[in-house]
Protein backbone atom coordinates (compact mmCIF):
# COMPACT_ATOMS: atom_id res chain seq x y z
CA UNK A 1 0.00 0.00 0.00
CA UNK A 2 1.18 3.33 -1.12
CA UNK A 3 0.93 6.28 0.79
CA UNK A 4 -0.70 8.85 -0.30
CA UNK A 5 0.34 11.53 1.71
CA UNK A 6 2.68 11.56 5.03
CA UNK A 7 0.33 12.24 7.76
CA UNK A 8 2.52 11.80 11.61
CA UNK A 9 1.49 9.56 14.06
CA UNK A 10 0.52 10.59 17.59
CA UNK A 11 2.96 9.40 20.24
CA UNK A 12 0.23 6.19 21.57
CA UNK A 13 0.25 5.06 17.68
CA UNK A 14 3.90 5.58 17.56
CA UNK A 15 4.25 3.07 21.06
CA UNK A 16 1.97 0.73 19.21
CA UNK A 17 4.05 0.86 15.64
CA UNK A 18 6.80 0.31 17.50
CA UNK A 19 6.25 -2.81 19.14
CA UNK A 20 4.59 -3.87 15.69
CA UNK A 21 7.68 -3.31 13.92
CA UNK A 22 9.83 -5.08 16.72
CA UNK A 23 7.03 -8.07 16.90
CA UNK A 24 7.58 -7.82 13.03
CA UNK A 25 4.69 -10.65 13.13
CA UNK A 26 0.92 -10.14 12.05
CA UNK A 27 -0.55 -9.27 15.26
CA UNK A 28 -4.49 -8.99 17.05
CA UNK A 29 -5.73 -6.79 18.92
CA UNK A 30 -6.01 -8.94 22.20
CA UNK A 31 -2.27 -9.67 21.95
CA UNK A 32 -1.70 -5.97 21.86
CA UNK A 33 -3.29 -5.25 24.79
CA UNK A 34 -1.72 -7.81 26.56
CA UNK A 35 1.71 -5.92 25.79
CA UNK A 36 0.08 -2.83 26.82
CA UNK A 37 -1.53 -3.58 29.84
CA UNK A 38 -0.40 -1.10 31.85
CA UNK A 39 -1.92 1.61 30.11
CA UNK A 40 -5.56 0.11 30.97
CA UNK A 41 -6.74 0.71 27.00
CA UNK A 42 -10.18 -0.66 26.16
CA UNK A 43 -10.58 -2.85 22.99
CA UNK A 44 -12.69 0.17 21.35
CA UNK A 45 -9.27 2.16 21.76
CA UNK A 46 -6.91 -0.20 20.47
CA UNK A 47 -9.42 -0.87 17.35
CA UNK A 48 -9.41 2.94 17.17
CA UNK A 49 -5.56 3.64 16.99
CA UNK A 50 -5.25 0.46 14.89
CA UNK A 51 -8.14 2.03 12.57
CA UNK A 52 -6.02 5.62 12.05
CA UNK A 53 -3.18 3.80 11.34
CA UNK A 54 -4.41 1.65 8.48
CA UNK A 55 -6.11 5.18 7.04
CA UNK A 56 -2.51 6.16 7.55
CA UNK A 57 -1.48 3.54 5.05
CA UNK A 58 0.99 2.11 7.73
CA UNK A 59 -0.72 -1.21 8.59
CA UNK A 60 -2.58 -3.63 6.65
CA UNK A 61 -5.67 -5.41 8.08
CA UNK A 62 -5.99 -9.02 7.24
CA UNK A 63 -9.47 -10.16 8.43
CA UNK A 64 -10.09 -13.30 10.15
CA UNK A 65 -12.88 -15.15 11.54
CA UNK A 66 -12.74 -13.77 14.59
CA UNK A 67 -10.63 -11.23 14.99
CA UNK A 68 -8.17 -8.98 12.70
CA UNK A 69 -4.23 -9.32 12.03
CA UNK A 70 -2.33 -6.15 11.83
CA UNK A 71 0.78 -6.10 9.74
CA UNK A 72 3.03 -3.46 9.03
CA UNK A 73 2.72 -1.51 6.08
CA UNK A 74 6.02 0.33 5.81
CA UNK A 75 9.53 -0.28 7.44
CA UNK A 76 10.53 1.73 10.65
CA UNK A 77 13.21 3.11 8.55
CA UNK A 78 11.22 4.06 5.93
CA UNK A 79 8.94 5.88 8.19
CA UNK A 80 11.66 7.91 10.13
CA UNK A 81 12.68 9.09 6.31
CA UNK A 82 9.32 9.95 5.47
CA UNK A 83 8.88 11.97 8.39
CA UNK A 84 12.55 13.60 7.99
CA UNK A 85 11.71 14.42 4.32
CA UNK A 86 7.94 15.71 5.77
CA UNK A 87 9.52 18.14 7.88
CA UNK A 88 12.49 19.17 5.47
CA UNK A 89 9.69 20.52 3.01
CA UNK A 90 7.38 21.75 5.49
CA UNK A 91 9.36 23.46 7.61
CA UNK A 92 12.29 24.09 5.43
CA UNK A 93 10.56 24.77 1.84
CA UNK A 94 12.20 21.19 1.07
CA UNK A 95 15.93 23.20 1.44
CA UNK A 96 18.70 21.28 3.35
CA UNK A 97 20.46 24.30 3.25
CA UNK A 98 18.12 25.95 5.26
CA UNK A 99 17.56 23.49 7.61
CA UNK A 100 21.39 23.04 8.44
CA UNK A 101 21.24 26.78 8.48
CA UNK A 102 18.16 26.93 11.22
CA UNK A 103 20.17 23.63 13.34
CA UNK A 104 23.36 26.21 13.40
CA UNK A 105 22.07 29.36 13.98
CA UNK A 106 24.10 29.77 16.66
CA UNK A 107 27.26 29.24 15.44
CA UNK A 108 28.28 26.29 17.42
CA UNK A 109 29.20 23.72 14.63
CA UNK A 110 31.32 20.54 15.73
CA UNK A 111 34.42 20.36 13.31
CA UNK A 112 34.36 16.44 13.66
CA UNK A 113 30.20 16.85 12.64
CA UNK A 114 30.80 18.94 10.02
CA UNK A 115 33.55 17.29 8.63
CA UNK A 116 31.37 13.90 8.91
CA UNK A 117 28.75 15.93 7.16
CA UNK A 118 31.26 17.31 4.46
CA UNK A 119 32.33 13.24 3.45
CA UNK A 120 28.42 12.31 3.15
CA UNK A 121 28.01 14.93 0.83
CA UNK A 122 30.94 14.27 -1.26
CA UNK A 123 29.70 10.45 -1.34
CA UNK A 124 26.27 11.67 -2.56
CA UNK A 125 27.92 13.38 -5.20
CA UNK A 126 30.10 10.43 -6.35
CA UNK A 127 26.77 8.52 -6.39
CA UNK A 128 24.84 10.48 -8.03
CA UNK A 129 27.45 11.25 -10.86
CA UNK A 130 27.50 7.13 -11.48
CA UNK A 131 23.73 7.10 -11.37
CA UNK A 132 23.49 9.22 -14.26
CA UNK A 133 26.31 7.82 -16.62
Amino acid sequence: MKMQKFEKMSDSEMEIMKVIWELATPVTIAQLLNIFGNRKWKIQTMATFLTRLTHKGLLYVNKQKKSNLYVSAITEQKYYQLEAQNLLITMYGGSLQNFLSALYANGEVDITEAEELKKWFEIVERVERVETQ
